[in-house]
């Protein structure tokens, strides 16, 4: 079970493979494509967007084509995309490189947790959950390094023939290890649950706690595709210094989300949910502070950048898992269908969010501190619905 588990692991980690690889090499894109960089940025969220879209889709074909099948789509689009990128030109070319692996790693993503549940239950499906999330929280640590790193050798389009070959070892795999997990009762889908999702989506409770997620994740997500230009660009800092900076506040996420498993015991939920709207609030005006109170001089120094940001991505940390489980909890007949729904409200609105947000006329730390406060007012409805909400829980 070990090895189904870790095979299961790999067609996961495409995702934030396809995202933060490439992270340290922005800039380069921007010029080997000779394209403004604010272009290569929205790929970011785009790719989340389209990832978040195809959930929608991917689930019901998970359940009526059999896991491996779709696992396999999505290895091939995967492949397809990589080398298109690696190969690419021109940013119309890019672009669509871009979108095509989104497209795969919903397949990928859908295939690896319906896994999970296919063979695992109660608590060994607990620790194969935590086990993948706990691998999804390393890779933002880890990928910038080995992209700045492949980058720094051999140029940018190296990250993306590396993913070429990740997706190309992981499909043999697949062919030969991983067995069809569906059971043989399932239920298959005609066409989308449109009548389910409509029922969830009237529910006010759940689009608070979802639209919470949405609003810390589009916060993440314009961080993210603005670091590259705000340290590298103008910060001046090296693709490796970059790597090491972004990495250190993802192992700081990590950190501040055993603290929040501590205080969900001790004090509950709504009170995280309150912190999580606390910080991000504070962060906001740490960024705007930076801005209005220090010199020109000191105004592309990596701390007034990341230090508001990792006081944000704490009430990140704070904010998603409560409110998940707020969301998820009245669904115990319909889990499959209100988590797609879930992770799609989460993933499209906050990538969507955050394209709206960069596509503003504001300068880059501007952009952020909107997100934030946007992050903030979100987080702050949903601890207000929190207050009525019944149901208990110990831990995440």
């Amino acid at each position: 079970m070990q090895k189904f588990t870790l095979l299961l692991l790999s067609l996961v980690l495409l995702a934030p493979l396809g995202i933060d690889l490439y992270l340290p090499t922005l800039p380069e894109i921007a010029a080997g494509l000779n394209t403004p960089v604010s272009l290569i940025q929205t790929t970011i969220p785009l790719f989340l967007l389209v990832m978040g879209l195809g959930q929608i889709v991917a689930g019901p074909l998970v359940d009526n084509l059999g896991r491996k099948p779709i696992a396999l789509i999505g290895l091939l689009l995967y492949v397809g995309g990589s080398i298109l990128a690696a190969t690419a030109t021109a940013w119309p070319q890019f672009l669509g490189a871009r979108i095509i692996q989104g497209c795969a790693v919903c397949c990928t993503a859908v295939v690896a947790f319906s896994g999970v549940r296919d063979r695992l239950d109660g608590d060994d499906a607990a620790r194969a959950y935590g086990f993948l999330n706990g691998a999804l929280n390393i890779v933002p640590a880890l990928a910038p390094l080995l992209g700045g790193i492949l980058a720094e050798a051999f140029g940018w389009r190296a990250n993306f023939w590396f993913l070429t070959a990740y997706a190309v070892a992981i499909g043999v795999l697949v062919v030969f290890f991983l067995p069809e997990t569906r059971p043989a009762n399932t239920q298959k889908v005609s066409g989308l649950p449109l009548g389910q999702y409509l029922a969830i989506l009237r529910q006010r409770r759940f689009l608070a706690f979802a639209f919470a997620n949405a609003g810390a994740l589009g916060m993440v997500l314009t961080y993210v595709s603005l670091a590259p230009h705000v340290l590298m660009t103008e910060g001046r800092l090296s693709p490796l210094a970059f790597s090491i900076a972004f990495g250190a506040n993802g192992f700081w996420i990590m950190a501040v989300s055993v603290v929040v498993n501590k205080v969900i015991r001790k004090l509950g939920r709504p009170v995280c949910l309150a912190i999580g709207a606390l910080a991000m609030l504070l962060g906001c005006a740490m960024l705007i502070g930076g801005m209005l109170l220090f010199s020109a001089s000191l105004q592309n120094h990596w701390a007034l950048y990341m230090l508001p940001v990792a006081v944000s991505v704490a009430g990140l940390a704070f904010t998603v898992g409560p409110a998940t489980s707020y969301a998820l909890e009245p669904y115990q007949q319909q889990a499959g269908v209100a988590s797609a729904l879930a992770g799609f409200i989460q993933m499209a609105g906050g990538s969507s969010a955050g394209l709206l947000v960069m596509a503003l006329p504001l300068a880059e730390k501007n952009a952020l501190a909107l997100m934030m406060l946007l992050g903030a007012l979100l987080a702050f409805f949903a601890w207000r619905t929190s207050k009525s909400a019944r149901g208990t829980i110990t831990a995440l």
